[in-house]
């Protein structure tokens, strides 16, 4: 079973907006084993809309579109379904009576025409009723290919493919299963892990397919199997992961999509009852914005000194100014200095620091651009390393965080059991 997802809007033609209803679409679909055959993102243009349905009739099963089904003159969606299946629009009274609830019991106001315009829908249309919102849903098929039209405002949007779309389409069609297993690696580029596991990639059986989801510093390894036999899938993907972990186990740090480094990694600070501070200079804040993002991370992460000034490594984070004259702000020394003061002004486990010259610019220091010093305070040594992550800046901010959270990630597991 094949699907297209198009979204309309001009908002996300230039950049306005980031379109996210696809991906979610995409994945919602995919756990119930169906196929994406193509995404589109076109204009709020009818000629253009009526195109694009043309384009995908008879060659999928379904098309979802998101967008243009507000109550403005530029959202054209419903009268554009109206022609391509030529059709009218008649007052759905079911929907003008939520939507006058809405407006006039939640919102507080009179309902005015434009919003009773949105109960007007398609004659042979299946109304899919958005609780959230006031633009329902259509539902309309010809021939061999089902036309399904979604609200763009995300919410409404999830709204209906979480409660109307998945289980119609789960009680209508028979789908293949699709399975998924996401391995997690960190600290070795895309070409390294693909020569390490090449023999193991050319057994794979026909029916999983290996992709390479590479980004600074990591790669996400995903398994997919299709077929009809599930059974036969999950043994395969699990003996198949078995077998790849005997390999690369020094690099995996997880089997979850959705798992990030700072996850694992509080969760092995959480499992061990271990703490950790962060004094922070070229990355700015951004190790210690990962940690917070991770729900639950105020029992191991105790706080941070974003010591981005010279100044402020002397007057808060308590280095002395003789060890920065004789070393230079960017320099192993005083990393080291850094990550001691910060665990010991935390009172945690363990501190990390990192101090360097992100760019373009080279502030206070001649350190080469790109260079960067991570230190690590744990309850035993203090360990110091030096990388240069060229430029742009973006890009140094980035893989300076991801290999602190590397760096103590390893630390960790060297303490477990």
């Amino acid at each position: 079973m094949k699907a297209a997802i198009i979204t309309i809007g001009d908002e996300i033609l230039i950049g306005q907006i980031i379109d996210t209803n696809s991906g979610f679409i995409a994945k919602s679909l995919d756990r119930i084993g169906v196929e994406i055959y193509e995404m589109a993102s076109i204009s709020d243009n009818k000629q253009h809309i009526l195109d694009t349905f043309l384009k995908f009739q008879n060659k999928v099963d379904l098309v979802i579109i998101t967008g243009g089904l507000g109550p403005t003159k530029d959202d054209v969606t419903k009268k554009t379904f109206c022609d391509y299946f030529e059709d009218e629009l008649i007052v759905d009274e079911v929907v003008l009576a939520h939507v006058t609830k809405l407006i006039e019991g939640f919102y507080k106001r009179t309902i005015t025409q434009i919003n009773k315009d949105q109960a007007l829908v398609p004659s042979k249309c299946t109304v899919l009723h958005n609780e959230v919102g006031t633009a329902p849903g259509m539902w309309m098929k010809k021939e061999n290919t089902v036309f399904i039209s979604l609200p763009g405002v995300p919410f409404e949007m999830k709204y209906l493919v979480e409660n109307e779309i998945i289980p119609k389409v789960v009680r209508e069609y028979k789908r293949p299963y699709i399975l998924h297993k996401t391995i997690m690696t960190y600290g070795q580029g895309e070409s390294m892990v693909a020569e390490r596991i090449e023999e193991w990639e050319n057994n794979l059986p026909e029916f999983i397919k290996l992709a390479y989801l590479p980004a600074p510093g990591s790669v996400r390894l995903r398994l997919s199997a299709r077929g009809i036999d599930k059974e036969l899938l999950e043994k395969s993907i699990q003996e198949n992961v078995l077998s790849l972990t005997k390999i690369i186990n020094d690099i995996i740090v997880g089997f979850d999509e959705d798992e990030t480094l700072e996850t694992v990694v509080g969760r092995l600070l959480a499992q061990q009852n271990k703490t950790i501070a962060t004094a922070e200079s070229c990355t700015g804040g951004m190790l210690a914005q990962l940690f917070t993002s991770v729900s639950g991370a105020s029992s191991y992460f105790k706080g941070s000194i974003v010591s981005y000034a010279t100044e402020t490594k002397i007057s808060v984070l308590g280095l002395s100014q003789d060890l920065i004259s004789e070393y230079s702000v960017v320099s192993a020394e005083v990393a080291k200095q850094m990550a001691v003061n910060i665990k010991s002004l935390m009172n945690t486990d363990y501190g990390i620091a990192t101090t360097g010259n992100a760019g373009p610019n080279k502030g206070d220091s001649d350190a080469e651009l790109g260079s960067v010093f991570i230190a690590l305070a744990t309850p035993n040594e203090v360990i110091v390393e030096e990388f240069n992550f060229g430029q742009p800046r973006e890009k140094v901010v980035d893989r300076a965080v991801k290999k602190c959270l590397e760096m103590l990630r390893k630390e960790i597991l060297k303490n477990v059991i």
